[in-house]
């Protein structure tokens, strides 16, 4: 008996000695709305069907999860809805890392001549809208 309580007192001791503060970074999550052009439909479904190792590692070293894009046909016109959560502590500074990627920039070479960006965009020489969450439950 006297073996478990000593075993049990170091344990307990070892354990009291690693009260290291976990910090839970918030998840930040993001919503946008492009056009796309009609004529690019397939190849921009193929591109993202086939996308590049090298992209898909920087969006993850940029803090960025479950990142989806989706697709709606309005009318006559294409939208393209992407949602991401951003888990990191500086998002400027992610972005700017990951716009400064040589990979990524060639991707955003084949991707945004397909897209169709709103007006708004388009006056902040933009190619995503950024939208407004009025919703949101886990």
């Amino acid at each position: 008996m006297k073996r478990y309580m000593i075993t049990g007192l170091l344990i307990a001791a070892l354990f009291a000695g690693c009260k290291e503060e976990i910090k839970h970074t918030p998840v930040k999550r993001f919503g946008s709305i492009t056009g796309l052009k009609p004529e690019k439909l397939a190849y921009y479904k193929d591109l993202h069907a086939n996308a590049w190792p090298s992209v898909l590692k920087k969006i993850k070293e940029c803090n960025i999860q479950n990142y989806s894009i989706y697709l709606q046909k309005i009318d006559s016109a294409y939208y393209l809805f992407s949602y991401f959560e951003y888990k990191g502590q500086d998002f400027d500074a992610d972005m700017k890392k990951m716009a400064a990627d040589p990979e990524t920039q060639r991707w955003w070479k084949e991707t945004d001549p397909c897209q169709q960006p709103l007006p708004e965009a388009v006056a902040k020489k933009e190619t995503w809208t950024n939208m407004e969450e009025v919703f949101h439950t886990n």
